[in-house]
């Protein structure tokens, strides 16, 4: 038996499918915004990887940790710090050490929690982070989508 108009739900499509649509249209648009937006980290990344390698010797994830502590003077503990610049603790480790055999941060005592461990970025460090700052930048004001930037301006 046919229902009348007034007595289909809202969540019912109307006949013909054009809500069907509409959601295959809106789908095929999340997905294309998906794919230009991982489009755009990757080739970002790699031009990061590049020019901060060459330039500095640093990579990407060495710079987000610089940067990261320079905005922290009495450092950060590593859960924290591993969970803002999204790396496992194991990895930050790593990546800590290295650092600090070059002498751009250094572990210090957590004055909140002796048990714990701090991380400061030394002279070394915020002097290798204000050079490598320009460079990241600039990469990124190339790469990134201008509709993106202007967002946050």
């Amino acid at each position: 038996m046919a229902r009348s108009a007034a007595a289909r739900t809202h969540l019912e499509p109307p006949p013909g499918g054009s809500e069907e649509s509409e959601l295959q249209d809106r789908d095929e648009a999340v997905k294309a915004a998906w794919h230009a937006l991982i489009s755009a980290k990757v080739a970002s990344w790699n031009a990061l990887e590049r020019e901060l390698g060459e330039s500095h010797g640093l990579g990407v994830s060495d710079f987000e940790v610089l940067d990261y502590l320079a905005g922290k003077p009495d450092g950060c503990r590593s859960q924290s710090l591993a969970d803002a610049v999204h790396l496992s603790q194991s990895a930050l480790s790593r990546l800590a050490d290295r650092l600090e055999r070059h002498g751009l941060v250094q572990r210090a005592n957590c004055v909140d929690d002796r048990r714990g461990i701090n991380l400061v970025l030394t002279q070394a460090g915020l002097d290798k982070h204000a050079q490598a700052l320009r460079t990241y930048c600039a990469v990124l004001a190339t790469t990134l989508p201008p509709e993106l930037i202007a967002r946050f301006e």
